[in-house]
C-alpha cells in the first residue's frame, strides 16, 4: 500500500466513522472515536461483506458505503455490549 492508499484509506474511514455516528444514535464515541471506529469497522468490512456476497461497487463513492456498513455493524455490536 502506497502512502496515498493509505491517506485515502483513513479518509474514507473517518468519513464513515462520522456517518455511522450520525445514523446509529446513543452509541457514538464523539467525532474522533466515530473516525476511528469507521476505520476499524472499513477493515471489518472489507473482509466480511465480500464473504457473504454482498459488493457495492466502486470508486470512492463505493469504497465510503461498504466502510460506512462496515462501521455500523460494529457500533451496534459495540452498543449491544455496552448496554449488557
Amino acid at each position: 500500500m502506497t502512502i496515498t492508499g493509505l491517506i485515502i484509506f483513513l479518509l474514507v474511514g473517518a468519513i464513515a466513522g462520522w456517518l455511522a455516528g450520525v445514523i446509529v444514535r446513543g452509541f457514538g464515541f464523539g467525532l474522533l472515536g466515530n473516525m476511528a471506529v469507521g476505520i476499524v469497522g472499513a477493515v471489518i468490512a472489507g473482509w466480511l461483506l465480500p464473504r457473504i456476497g454482498l459488493h457495492v461497487g466502486g470508486g470512492i463513492i463505493g469504497w465510503i458505503i461498504h466502510a460506512l456498513i462496515g462501521a455500523i455493524i460494529l457500533l451496534l455490536i459495540i452498543g449491544l455490549f455496552r448496554r449488557a
